[in-house]
């Protein structure tokens, strides 16, 4: 049973700590989907780029992403989250900006990759930073907050790229885009800490608390010795490949979906930005309402599996729709971006409840690592798929399919062997 934290000190936290992430992972995303625009918007015909180079080019950002994950998450249990992502925020601004300067496709190649690399370690710090400060009771709020920054992103940049795009070019969305990361890594070294012991802004009492809440967690779950043992344990496995195929669904879905839009309609490019935001908007209420819900009633799983089936059944939908009717389909691209969000504050959580600390981050990394792999598959194959067929309708069924693999791998995870009830039971129900 878990002791509860006084109400001071939660409202401390969730205030002091929560815009700091949200804002944190909000620009490592703006900088890593805003490229979909840029291919909307005519970067392939000014670099001379084909449309099955495009879509590679889209996706080399996650094997970037990929390779890097588990380093950047043992560094950042091990030593310090701060320095960690204050060098990465220096260096993806950096990137992003130098895309928009690129005249040549080697050198957007290259740096799309070192962005994948230098943002590769974000998610992993962050989810070991809030593992840090908050308990297992508040930790899908505190998941869905975090990666809120990629739905509520990516709404207000279909909108600000779309009119960037239109007045300057894709040239100058780049920079404008890119510069805000810096900026905030100055603001960020000096308002963060690694851990609530380090905060001058908790008393004596609410440190002493807190700590001995995230002890009596720890002390609920079965010891596991090392990373080695934790990556091969079955649950983390077929997270793993749950991870994987649900990320083909959502980075398919995000990286081309202004481009299936465009093409989808007669619409200019702040028309199209406008309707590419809708979606994330429905996903904002999703994520929040799910995460929630999640915490209280205490359940993961739950919260996971039902939003990607409905997100496999509204791809479909949209793909037998066909071209017959746009608004029809589009209202369903709605349904399923906001189911494909929905579920992301449970199952982030359902690690932490599996795993003890010494294992949990890296973990975590090799699960979000398999989901950059996913996405780097979801991005090339949906944007060959477009390009290749001259419609969405290929790559829709490929999405849906992911989509449900995904809900199959979620229903087979069970909790630890031998781990203490309260600490392995969340994530089999």
């Amino acid at each position: 049973m878990q002791t509860p934290t006084s109400p001071k000190l939660a409202v401390r936290r969730w205030w002091a700590i929560m815009p700091i992430v949200f804002i944190t992972y909000s620009l490592a995303y703006l900088d890593r989907a805003n490229y979909g625009f840029a291919a909307a918007a005519g970067i392939n015909h000014d670099l001379g780029i084909s449309k099955g180079l495009s879509s590679l080019i889209g996706a080399l950002f996650f094997l970037g992403y990929f390779f890097f994950q588990i380093p950047g998450a043992i560094y950042a249990e091990r030593r310090s989250v701060k320095k960690l992502v204050f060098v990465s925020l220096v260096l993806w601004g950096g990137c992003a900006a130098l895309t928009g300067m690129v005249s040549n496709i080697p050198s957007l190649m290259v740096i799309r990759f070192v962005l994948g690399v230098v943002e590769a370690a974000v998610m992993p710090a962050m989810l070991v930073f809030i593992a840090n400060w908050f308990t297992k009771s508040e930790r899908s709020r505190a998941n869905t907050f975090l990666i809120l920054g990629n739905p509520v992103t990516v709404l207000w940049m279909s909108v600000v790229s779309g009119y960037l795009v239109n007045s300057f070019g894709w040239r100058h969305m780049f920079i404008a885009e890119g510069v805000p990361a810096i900026v905030w890594a100055v603001i960020w070294w000096f308002i963060v800490q690694d851990k609530p012991a380090e905060a001058k802004w908790l008393t004596a009492q609410e440190k002493s608390d807190l700590d001995a809440t995230l002890r009596a967690e720890q002390a609920a779950i079965k010891p596991v010795k090392n990373y080695g043992e934790a990556f091969r344990s079955p649950a983390v496995i077929k997270l793993c490949a749950q991870y994987f195929c649900w990320s083909i669904g959502v980075y398919g879905f995000v990286l081309w979906l202004p481009s299936i839009l465009k093409n989808a309609s007669s619409f200019g490019m702040v028309e199209t930005g406008w309707l590419s935001a809708v979606p994330y908007l429905a996903a904002t209420i999703a994520m929040i309402a799910a995460s929630w819900a999640s915490d209280k009633l205490d359940r993961r799983k739950l919260f996971v599996w039902p939003f990607l089936l409905i997100g496999a059944v509204a791809f479909a939908g949209s793909y037998l729709l066909g071209s017959t009717n746009f608004w029809a389909s589009y209202a369903l691209l709605v349904i399923a971006g906001a189911a494909m969000y929905a579920p992301y504050g449970p199952f982030f959580a359902i690690v932490p409840e599996l795993l003890p600390k010494n294992v949990a981050g890296g973990a975590m990394a090799l699960i979000n690592s398999m989901g950059a792999l996913g996405s780097f598959v979801g991005s090339y194959v949906v944007g060959y798929l477009n390009g290749a067929t001259g419609s969405p309708g290929a790559s829709y069924v490929f999405m849906s399919v992911a989509l449900v693999a995904a809900v199959v791998l979620t229903l087979a995870v069970k909790p630890q062997q031998g781990a203490a009830q309260s600490g392995g039971k969340l994530a089999a129900r």
